[in-house]
């Protein structure tokens, strides 16, 4: 008797079942973990132990001075906690300083979106910014000037990364190739503060610019490379993302032809096309220190690509989301963090990918991660426009 559209309504029949199941998987877990926590408490209890109220998750624990009902005691807490603490269920802003944040600077100079932003790792210190319109920019962190455009490809630029040891970029785009180009800029000298005791000079009015001209030099003001030192077009689909493998010498991308591709810098030699996605790929990154790359997919998965050892190349699988895979990234340590548009964040060790070692469970779905270097924060972007950080 429904007046809904068939196809509207088998669809919302299949997502109303996957509520069904991530309720039905939460509700398992849950009894297994009473069960788990009820066995302890017998076992306290048998060792003259007794819990105040009964309830292990609100009750203080009264022990006797055993060693072994102090060691019983401390695993059933520390069962409950890692258990429980698997599952965040939402971010939640932080209180003190932590949670104040204001605008420092502005890089205005684009005319479309921007897809991707990334930090040389050498001096000097610049912020490089992919986007829509076809150009790649390099900017002054500290003045938010333009020192550089790149513009040698014919589609939108999806991805930025730097040589880690030399002034070169990487860019991803939607021309079907991924450019490697050098590039020289010298920062500007920083401003003297302002004389506020000047007078000030009001006969220029800002009304009177030209519409889109900005404070100080505009990206077709700037020095523009053109030619890329080398061009790497095996694919034949959209490259939506590129990265440097450690030291420099190789660099791998991923695209919507669902492969992804091995390339040697120096020669621009296709070395291994990477095939097992089901869909289109959505992004790639590298390891910091080793040769490991991860590719994420639309078809719900990511994959590891292990070239530690030239004579194999293995691939691990990591099933767990049930929705497009939009990222997935290394920490410093031996674990990967995967976002996807079921509204998850998923955190993998790389020793054990039948299950992940805890789940993040967002409003939203995500649409790109990083980790901090040096900490254990991972900062999420996702649909309700804002960023997320779980230390």
């Amino acid at each position: 008797d429904s007046k809904l559209p068939l196809s509207l309504r088998n669809n919302l029949l299949d997502l109303f079942g996957q509520i069904e199941r991530e309720f039905e998987n939460l509700y398992i877990e849950n009894l297994e973990l009473r069960r788990e926590i009820d066995s302890l408490n017998e076992r306290l209890t048998g060792d003259g132990q007794t819990i105040e109220g009964g309830d292990p998750t609100k009750g203080a624990l009264k022990t006797k001075a055993s060693h072994s009902t102090s060691q019983l005691s401390q695993k059933l807490k520390t069962t409950y906690k890692a258990s429980t603490s698997k599952i965040v269920s939402s971010f939640k802003a932080t209180t003190g300083s932590r949670a104040l944040c204001q605008l420092l600077k502005e890089y205005v100079g684009h005319r479309d979106g921007i897809w991707d932003l990334s930090v040389t790792r050498t001096q000097p210190v610049v912020l490089g910014t992919a986007s829509a319109d076809h150009s790649a920019l390099l900017w002054s962190i500290e003045t938010g000037k333009c020192l550089l455009r790149y513009a040698g490809h014919a589609g939108s630029v999806n991805s930025i990364k730097f040589h880690p040891t030399e002034q070169m970029a990487l860019t991803a785009s939607g021309d079907q190739t991924a450019h490697i180009w050098r590039y020289m800029v010298q920062l500007p000298a920083p401003q003297p503060p302002p004389d506020v005791s000047a007078p000030c000079d009001d006969d220029q009015d800002s009304s009177d610019r030209e519409e889109g001209e900005v404070d100080g030099e505009g990206p077709c003001e700037v020095p523009t490379v053109r030619v890329a030192t080398a061009t790497l077009k095996s694919h034949q689909g959209v490259v939506i993302a590129a990265d440097w493998l450690v030291g420099g010498r190789q660099v791998v991308t991923a695209s919507w032809d669902r492969a992804a591709n091995l390339y040697e810098v120096e020669t621009s030699e296709l070395v291994h096309t990477l095939t097992g996605h089901d869909q289109e790929l959505t992004h790639c990154c590298t390891h910091p220190t080793q040769r490991l790359v991860v590719t994420s997919s639309r078809d719900t998965t990511f994959r590891l690509w292990d070239f530690r050892d030239p004579s194999i190349h293995s691939v691990n699988v990591f099933q767990g989301h049930t929705d497009t895979v939009t990222s997935a990234v290394f920490t410093v340590g031996d674990n990967v963090v995967s976002g996807s548009d079921d509204r998850t964040v998923k955190v993998w060790d790389l020793k054990n990918m039948r299950s992940p070692i805890a789940t993040i469970r967002t409003d939203s779905a995500v649409n790109r991660m990083s980790v901090s270097a040096n900490q254990r924060i991972i900062g999420l972007s996702h649909m309700t426009l804002a960023v997320d950080c779980l230390a």
